[in-house]
């Protein structure tokens, strides 16, 4: 089959102009598959080890409160938070508000901004409570 020069090509992505709101729409999508795939991983482990017996549950919580288990649950607070925001900020753009460029790149900018913060203080809270 021949191709014909009259059919316009497709857009790809080397022709768009990067900005924050692409990245938070990618963002969004990320960070959905990990709360999926890393929440119910960790789901599964505490169960199953809640099931098996003391010593795997104590197992369980050894790995979950040493430096790697709290920066994972810290990733996975942050993950949360991110989509949280910006799946209120995709609610706003279904209902037809904040399509203006300035708005919409200063919405995708707090978004990253609050999920941090937000984040920071989850964190220090509890490591508050805990020392």
């Amino acid at each position: 089959m021949a191709r014909t020069n009259s059919r316009p090509l497709s857009p790809h992505l080397t022709i768009w102009k990067w900005g924050p709101a692409m990245a938070i729409s990618i963002l969004h999508r990320v960070t959905g598959n990990g709360l999926a795939t890393v929440g119910a991983l960790g789901l599964v482990w505490w169960l199953m080890a809640a099931a098996i017996g003391p010593e795997a549950y104590a197992t369980f919580i050894t790995c979950a409160t040493s430096p790697f288990g709290y920066l994972v649950m810290i990733g996975i607070t942050w993950a949360f938070f991110q989509h949280l925001f910006s799946g209120l900020r995709h609610f706003v753009l279904d209902m037809g508000a904040g399509y203006e460029l300035r708005t919409n790149k200063s919405w995708s900018i707090a978004v990253v901004v609050a999920s941090v913060l937000v984040t920071a203080l989850v964190w220090l809270y509890i490591f508050g409570k805990a020392f």
